[in-house]
């Protein structure tokens, strides 16, 4: 996927903040697909695909939370959620049911732009290839093997489907299996500068994974492991 043709599904009850963002994302060769609602949204999420989602939180109906929650049961497209001030245990929600970035409003629109294009460069490095590659670059643990090559993650012989930043939180502490991070430098590592969020996230998202990777593989789950009161650590088990 070139970043300069990325589909990009733009959802929000205000026809103005459609209109805005549509007008700036259009600029950078995006193509832009719209929905008014939550119904609107979770129809065309499932039915079509997209290259990123860009999902407003307070909405009639069905919420962004409820709509990112039922899309996250069946797809991994990056989600940024919009959001206004003050929303902030909104937000912490959000990351919980898998949104991979949020961007508050009123939103700078340079801001908006450099958003997406980071999420859109992560996403197009984590996405699964349709070809065949050379697996020359695979990270192979007891109970879970890695691929970064192709970018993709089994556990226990079954494939587990991740958000882009899932992966990547997975892979940065993989590499370095018994080095322990603290929340703050796996934040600057691996949302980088797209991200200035609090410390939550982090554990919003080890939780997820976690979770993901207990479906197919409670060992697997286990070598993410929580040192407390400093972050976490990748711990390789013998077993």
């Amino acid at each position: 996927m070139e970043e300069t043709n990325a589909r990009i599904l733009v959802v929000d009850d205000e026809e103005r903040i459609r209109r805005l963002l549509r007008m700036y994302l259009e600029r950078e060769n995006y193509e832009i697909v719209e929905a008014q609602d939550g119904t609107e949204a979770l129809e065309l999420g499932l039915n079509n695909e997209y290259d990123l989602i860009m999902l407003d939180i307070m909405m009639p109906g069905l919420d962004g939370i409820e709509v990112c929650k039922k899309l996250r049961e069946k797809i991994a497209t990056p989600i940024i959620m919009l959001t206004a001030k003050g929303e902030e245990a909104n937000r912490v929600q959000g990351f919980e049911v898998g949104t991979d970035d949020y961007i508050v409003k009123p939103f700078s629109p340079r801001e908006v732009v450099l958003r997406v294009k980071a999420l859109l460069r992560r996403s197009s490095q984590t996405s699964y290839l349709k070809t065949e590659t050379k697996a020359n670059n695979v990270i192979v643990f007891p109970h879970l093997s890695i691929d970064h090559d192709a970018h993709r993650v089994t556990a226990d012989g079954s494939e587990v489907s991740l958000t882009p930043k899932e992966y990547e939180l997975l892979y940065f502490l993989a590499k370095t299996p018994d080095k322990v991070y603290d929340r703050e430098k796996l934040l600057k590592e691996v949302w980088q500068y797209e991200f200035f969020g609090d410390l939550r996230t982090v554990d919003t998202h080890v939780k997820r994974l976690r979770e993901k990777l207990s479906k197919v593989s409670p060992e697997a789950a286990k070598m993410i492991v929580t040192v407390w009161g400093v972050g976490y650590k990748f711990e390789v088990t013998n077993a």
